[in-house]
């Protein structure tokens, strides 16, 4: 074995740290880019954030200078003038920071000693509203007010927590009191002290169980909401029903349940019309359905003919170097050299975060902008005209990488007068048109079709996937059966024979 060198030439694609950062900035949503930039400025100390106001501020004081030191009309102002400066002089003194003070400072009747609290004191607005209770919380009140024992108490708090959000208990028993000193005997008699209380069929282990502890409620409650005769409720075709026939009933095979059980299917129907009325989730109405505002990253609007993308900035910091610290490594007298290390780091970074954040901009609206070019048409008219789109399509127009493309979508929103629309909706597979082969249908616009379709039908007779292909075919859709399933099953929308209705 010999030992020796060589020489290699090559080129490799070294992520640097600055990089790094560009990229993450670019995939960013607005919310995490609030958050991200708030970050920057907790931890550097040349950032600092500005307000629209203060830059209009200061460029007008600047020009007032320039107007101060080279008069118009090279003569004095009148004493006319100068009375009108003055009386405009003392609200003018009276700035912003005033009126905060002045307001900060308000004395209440009865309290001439002090001062009242300050804005900042106050609690804010999502503090003061009322937290929707859970089930967890509206359970643990009811158990409160039972007469168990503490032992009964200790078992029922331990079951109610393992309750999922629909208020089903998925675990089972010997897992509940694993580790206890209860037994099973215990937490099923606890289990049955839950299960009466609101909502009705909480606790169960499965719909059959839920649904048969709603029916004993109902009943003791004959002439409920329901309006249901006794004899209908429980003992015989309803119970029967949920107990033994619950997916011939998803199905609707009501012919099938009419005569396992022995009765006509209009006793069928009846003991379906009760059952529908049932609740499946008795947990359903504690679930916080907490609603979160979308805010578009870019506006697309028409113009004089023209669509524009306007980048929406608002909320997002501001940020620009501090002119303290900018006179500071300026001046560099008696900085030690870690002070100036320290300094010059933080000025690079400062820097380049403004620098992504610009090229951030700009890369969102360029491909903003190539897509509305691309899906002009859908613009114009709506979603029946939305072209097939891919990303490398738009990267070959505007000259970058997929990936680039990728990152830039991703999160991003757009609002536009069709509406507010993720930036990933405009990228969608086509189907070929029979009439027009070099043409393509977006798959979204069939989709939409699919959705009328359905919306359309006869309840009675609903329509099979392949009529639906067939009336694809016949708008010149060049489509199989089972993409018209595939594209039903994403829309939720279900089978023909779960849509049949009987009455």
């Amino acid at each position: 074995m010999k030992l020796r060198l060589d020489l290699k030439l090559s080129q490799k694609l070294i992520m640097t740290p600055q990089l790094q950062q560009a990229i993450k900035l670019l995939q960013l949503s607005r919310l995490e880019l609030q958050q991200s930039l708030s970050q920057q400025l907790l931890e550097n100390p040349l950032l600092e954030e500005t307000q629209a106001e203060l830059e209009e501020n200061e460029i007008a004081a600047s020009g007032e200078r320039e107007e101060g030191s080279q008069p118009i009309s090279g003569t004095e102002p009148s004493d006319e003038g100068k009375g009108t400066r003055e009386e405009q002089g003392a609200p003018e003194e009276f700035t912003a920071s005033g009126w905060e003070e002045y307001f900060g400072s308000d004395r209440r009747v009865g309290d001439s000693e002090r001062y009242s609290s300050s804005q900042d004191e106050f609690p804010s607005y999502e503090q003061t509203v009322a937290k929707a209770q859970s089930l967890e919380e509206h359970l643990l009140w009811q158990l409160s007010l039972s007469g168990l024992t503490e032992r009964g108490k200790a078992l029922a708090r331990l079951l109610i927590g393992n309750l999922d959000d629909d208020g089903y208990l998925r675990m089972p028993m010997s897992e509940v009191v694993a580790g206890t000193d209860f037994t099973e005997v215990e937490a099923e008699s606890a289990l049955r002290d839950i299960q009466t209380f609101d909502p009705t069929g909480v606790g169960a282990r499965d719909l059959s169980e839920c649904l048969i502890l709603q029916l004993g409620h109902l009943g003791r409650n004959p002439m409920g909401s329901l309006g249901a005769r006794p004899g209908a409720l429980k003992g015989s075709v309803v119970e029967s029903v949920i107990l033994h026939h619950l997916k011939d009933l998803e199905k609707k095979q009501y012919a099938k349940i009419a005569k396992a059980l022995n009765v006509t299917v209009e006793e069928v129907f009846q003991a379906t019309k009760i059952i529908e009325g049932l609740e499946p989730k008795p947990g359903r109405p504690f679930v916080n359905t907490q609603n979160y505002v979308i805010v578009p990253d870019v506006f697309v609007v028409k113009d004089e003919g023209e669509w524009l993308v306007l980048l929406n900035d608002d909320g997002l910091p501001r940020m620009r170097i501090s002119p303290y610290y900018k006179q500071l490594m300026g001046a560099g007298q008696g900085d030690s050299p870690e002070t100036k290390a320290y300094m010059d780091e933080k000025m690079r970074a400062a820097q380049w975060v403004i620098r992504s954040i610009e090229q951030r901009n700009k890369t969102i609206v360029k491909v903003v902008s190539s897509i509305v070019k691309f899906q002009e048409q859908f613009f114009e008219h709506g979603v029946q005209y939305l072209k097939p789109l891919v990303l490398k399509q738009v990267a070959e127009d505007i000259g970058m990488h997929e990936s680039t493309i990728s990152r830039v979508t991703a999160n991003k929103y757009m609002y536009c007068p069709q509406g507010m629309l993720e930036l990933k909706f405009f990228f969608n597979a086509g189907l070929q048109r029979a009439d027009q082969p070099s043409d393509m249908h977006s798959s979204v616009s069939v989709r939409e079709m699919i959705k009328k379709m359905v919306a359309e039908e006869d309840s009675k007779r609903p329509l099979k996937d392949e009529e639906i292909a067939a009336r694809l075919r016949d708008q010149q859709v060049l489509i199989a059966r089972r993409t018209v399933a595939k594209y039903r099953a994403e829309e939720n929308i279900p089978s023909a024979s779960q849509r049949k209705r009987f009455f």
